[in-house]
């Protein structure tokens, strides 16, 4: 087993967090209302809530509160205040707690895992594969008809086969992953599962040290079959495929406030990972220094987690601007999964904003990357100028930079598509509402561009695109959120998206970026108390269908010939589980649908936003058979 962690910080502050009875609770709690909860039990625009804190590593938490953004809040507090503000917050992420659920099933598992470890992974070795973000490097998000083991023709019987409860979280928010008869799925509160595919029954389970925002990636570390996922802290993982067994974990980056939240990118022995952070959501405090995280994009031995390079998405290191306490340039986070590219041997990842000034043209723009060196190849920003900080929609915009940029940076990797007679091009949504597709033989030339939503802080395309060989499904989310008084509600108000704005399924000619048809949004039901036609998911393509799901919690199928809807499945709602707890879906958002085998695999349940909780992975088939 290999472990590696850049800063000591961390061990301090996990170390911290075991002391107990130092104070009673109450106090804790008393410090959190008086200074932390007017912000956190009600928090506006990127304000991460109460809960969101949660899922944060101890580490992250105490810099924050220390030297960070929150250090403004904590001034004056005594060592033992401190550290019962911090046990009271409780970050989630115990590496020494057991998984929310182990081994207990209601039915029988299967008798064979489908996995063979002396097998190297491949979609032959081990049946319908979906092995990462996308079945393919290219990041399509299709899935051939073979691999998925389902037909258009079918999709209209889909039935639940099985649901599975996630434990104690509001959100399923990993990706996942499914090679042979399992299916590997992480967890917010820091759980990775391996499941079996027929009957929903637990092979193995793993505890991370913090919530798991990121999917699974489906490789092999020196012959041994293998997955590979990062947690909230920028902590990346190793694990034994058929076992569980830890085969190594490693921080590969020093900032303290990144985070994991892109699928890594397993090719050919190396894992390719890039990395954002939550720095840009703490800088509300007006006091906080802002800021000096920048994004980048590491390439790890999938055999040892020893790493081969990083990569920056900014040249140089923040310094002061003369700004009072502002630091700068940073940001242009990667929130998505890099795309591979074999024949130029280059990597591609989608970047996000600066989150202060000066303003870089390496945000808000797709970057290639030399797959063996990491030198940075050509860059093609697309926004211009879009610096943002959560300061920009706060009661206190001290932090926010004299851009103040429309926040339209990208949250989904670019598609590399092939146009046939020799050509190829990058295609890309942006949530500005606008689709882009480069030339990646010209140094991402632009070929077209599309305009499909109206884009916004939370518009435009969100998480993730499909494309098959003649063209690109584009799903719009322009969420509108509204505050509404609510005495039950932390702070007397809380946040419920607007029922009847957002939405909608586009599909775009590949070629010419001529839009060929488009799928209005479903409305919403007047009975329902919160409810958005928003699709912010990822969106996931097998031939003669496409899957989008929506914020009113509704998992739908539509046909590629003229966007009919085929098949619309409400999650929404409470199911019987396998693992013998209730669970109950809810809005669907960040990831999309895995279909392998003749399953589909969603997940379902996400309340940021003022989205509906939920907390269960749910398997569809045929007739439900």
């Amino acid at each position: 087993m290999r472990y590696v962690l850049k800063s000591s910080r961390k061990t301090f502050a996990l170390s911290i967090l075991t002391i107990t009875g130092l104070l009673q609770a109450q106090d804790g709690a008393a410090l959190y209302k008086e200074r932390c909860a007017s912000c956190h039990d009600s928090p506006e625009g990127r304000i991460p809530s109460i809960g969101a804190i949660k899922q944060m590593t101890g580490e992250a938490v105490y810099a924050a509160l220390t030297n960070g953004a929150m250090k403004s809040q904590t001034r004056g507090l005594s060592t033992q205040e401190l550290i019962s503000l911090l046990t009271f917050i409780a970050p989630a992420g115990n590496a020494g707690a057991k998984p929310a659920f182990e081994k207990n099933c209601t039915r029988n598992a299967a008798s064979s895992s489908g996995l063979d470890p002396s097998v190297k992974p491949g979609a032959s070795a081990w049946g319908g594969l979906w092995g990462g973000w996308s079945p393919s490097v290219t990041n399509s998000r299709y899935q051939d008809t073979k691999a998925a083991g389902i037909t258009a023709a079918d999709v209209p019987r889909l039935k639940l086969k099985w649901a599975f409860n996630l434990g104690a979280v509001t959100m399923g928010r990993g990706q996942p992953a499914v090679a042979g008869n399992r299916v590997f799925t992480g967890t917010l509160a820091g759980d990775m599962y391996a499941i079996d595919t027929a009957s929903g029954c637990i092979q193995w389970a793993f505890r991370a040290t913090a919530g798991i925002r990121s999917g699974v990636a489906i490789g092999d570390a020196n012959g041994v079959p293998a997955i590979f996922f990062g947690d909230r802290s920028a902590v990346m993982y190793a694990l034994n495929a058929a076992t569980g067994e830890l085969l190594w974990k490693t921080r590969p980056v020093e900032h303290l406030l990144a985070e994991s939240t892109a699928t890594p990118q397993f090719y050919k022995g190396v894992i390719y990972q890039g990395f954002s952070s939550i720095e840009e959501s703490l800088v509300v405090d007006p006091n906080a220094v802002c800021c000096s995280f920048r994004g980048s994009v590491v390439a790890l031995d999938a055999a040892t987690g020893s790493t081969i390079w990083q990569s920056f998405t900014i040249r140089e290191p923040a310094k002061p601007t003369g700004r009072g306490k502002q630091q700068g340039p940073s940001g242009a986070a990667i929130w998505s999964t890099p795309t591979i590219d074999e024949q130029k041997g280059a990597l591609y990842v989608a970047t996000g904003d600066n989150y202060s000034n000066p303003v870089t043209e390496t945000s808000d723009a797709v970057l290639a990357f030399d797959l063996k060196t990491g030198k940075l190849l050509w860059s093609r920003q697309l926004t211009q100028d879009d610096a943002y900080n959560s300061a920009c929609s706060s009661r206190e915009p001290a932090n926010c930079p004299d851009k103040n940029g429309p926040d339209f940076d990208f949250g989904q990797p670019p598609i590399l598509a092939n146009l046939g007679e020799g050509k190829r091009a990058l295609v890309i949504a942006q949530k500005s509402g606008m689709v882009h597709a480069l030339d990646p033989d010209a140094e991402g030339k632009i070929l077209w561009q599309t305009r499909v939503g109206a884009g916004g802080l939370l518009g435009g395309s969100q998480w993730g695109s499909a494309a098959d060989n003649r063209r690109i499904y584009v799903a719009i989310s322009d969420v509108v959120l509204h505050s509404v008084m609510d005495a039950k509600a932390p702070g007397g108000r809380r946040i419920v998206p607007d029922p009847k704005k957002g939405g909608g399924l586009h599909a775009i000619d590949l070629k010419s970026g001529t839009i060929v048809w488009s799928a209005r949004p479903a409305l919403c039901p007047a009975t329902q108390a919160i409810c958005s036609p928003a699709q912010s998911a990822a969106v996931t393509a097998i031939a003669g269908a496409v899957f989008s799901g929506s914020l009113d919690g509704h998992m739908r199928a539509y046909s590629t010939t003229d966007g009919r809807v085929i098949w619309d499945f409400n999650t929404a709602r409470e199911s019987p589980t396998v693992n013998g707890k209730p669970g109950r879906g809810g809005s669907i958002d960040a990831t999309g649908a895995a279909v392998a085998g003749g399953l589909v695999f969603v997940h379902s349940g996400y309340n940021q936003f003022g989205g509906m909780p939920g907390n269960v992975l749910l398997a569809f088939s045929v007739d439900g058979k």
